[in-house]
């Protein structure tokens, strides 16, 4: 899939196609101008992704090649065994979780997940947890605490699911909830926005000592397109909702919302995801050796003077 500020790259990159198979087919001589044509793809890619709007991220956060929670899950972990279900309700598929381990450390991994089809995106509920999806969350983040295993939340939801049946279930209950309990853990916890980070349906499993963002995400309270509606009554001001948003992993960086941000390859996570899962899991190997240095009290002390410490306070 290409996105429209694609398209001059695929141009060039359908004409050096051309150019060898004329190569192959026949006994002209094009080496150099095939050096040049690969040179002229690798600059135009080079300046494209590093002068992307902030409309365009959000466009690359939401590519449906990009890996989302499981896949992370399954690259980086040698093992790993799923857990279901709130001992509530029922088990919400579209957060998932269970013990995994890494480079022989145990962890508690917890993401919302997507699908890579429309049938496993109905499954999924395409990434919108139910409250019994936060209670499950809570309730596997309270079991890597009694075992003292570290907690990696993996972000990537357009929003909690606004129907009626999760409000009468107390979505903004179970969300309030898991932000109260997720301060007062006593085990390190990483979380990393991966895709899209909407609102309170994000912020249920994000609260963490490190919040990191890979780098064509977004985090924001609300969508471009929602944001657009509600201003202008029309989806069509999106671009302009989401340069005011200030949403992209840069701007959260600045502005002191998160702590850290994950370089993706060139052109996407989706382009190379082995290489952008293997640098997701030195990144947290290195921020779970940090973390573990600190003490319970002064991790814990650190994490709730963070969070206060966000926004500003005009008199």
């Amino acid at each position: 899939m290409l996105l429209d500020f694609e398209q001059p790259i695929a141009a060039l990159e359908g004409k050096l196609l051309e150019m060898q198979k004329l190569a192959a087919d026949s006994d002209v001589e094009v080496g150099e101008a095939v050096a040049a044509l690969e040179k002229r793809i690798k600059d135009l890619k080079k300046e494209t992704y590093a002068n992307l709007t902030r409309w365009q991220r959000v466009q690359l956060s939401r590519h449906p090649e990009r890996p989302y929670t499981l896949d992370y899950i399954e690259g980086m972990a040698e093992k790993f065994v799923e857990l279901h279900g709130d001992r509530t309700v029922g088990d919400d598929k579209a957060m998932v979780g269970g013990f995994g381990e890494i480079d022989g450390q145990t962890v508690m991994f917890i993401g919302q997940q997507k699908g890579h089809n429309t049938k496993q995106r109905q499954f999924r509920n395409f990434g919108m947890p139910n409250p019994e999806g936060y209670r499950k969350a809570l309730r596997l983040m309270k079991l890597a605490e009694k075992f003292n295993v570290p907690v990696v939340t993996l972000i990537d939801t357009p929003g909690a699911f606004p129907g009626l049946e999760a409000e009468e279930r107390g979505q903004g209950e179970a969300i309030a909830r898991n932000l109260k309990e997720m301060f007062m853990l006593k085990v390190p916890v990483i979380c990393v926005i991966i895709g899209e980070g909407a609102s309170g349906g994000a912020l249920g499993i994000a609260i963490g000592d490190r919040v990191l963002m890979l780098e064509n995400t977004w985090y924001s309270v609300i969508s471009p397109e929602s944001c657009s509606s509600i201003l202008w009554r029309s989806w069509d001001y999106k671009e302009q909702a989401a340069e005011a948003l200030k949403l992209t992993a840069t701007d959260m960086k600045s502005a002191g919302l998160v702590d850290g941000i994950v370089k993706e390859p060139l052109g996407g996570a989706h382009t190379a995801p082995e290489i952008m899962i293997e640098t997701l899991k030195s990144t947290l190997l290195k921020t779970l050796k940090e973390l573990s240095a600190i003490s319970v009290a002064d991790r814990i002390s650190q994490r709730i003077d963070k969070f206060s410490a966000m926004g500003v306070v005009v008199e």
